[in-house]
């Protein structure tokens, strides 16, 4: 029973592991981009970036393409 109970802590914790793996990769992936377009990224940016989910990582990413400013990538 113990044994189950550690290989299922295990299985979550490589789970969460990947999952965040994944979300620092798009964020980082994203602030590339923002760079390459807009130049600096504000410090308050960065931040809501680091703090956001992969889902809205997601979102901002897609917004990257038509966006004329950082705000339009934002929604500001």
């Amino acid at each position: 029973m113990l044994a189950e109970r550690v290989k299922e802590w295990n299985r979550q914790s490589l789970e969460k592991g990947m999952q965040k793996g994944m979300q620092k990769g798009a964020c980082d992936l994203l602030v590339r981009l923002l760079e390459k377009k807009f130049g600096t990224i504000p410090d308050e940016l960065r931040h809501r970036l680091e703090q956001a989910d992969q889902q809205q990582i997601l979102q901002w990413s897609e917004r990257v393409l038509s966006a004329e400013s950082m705000g339009d990538v934002f929604g500001n």
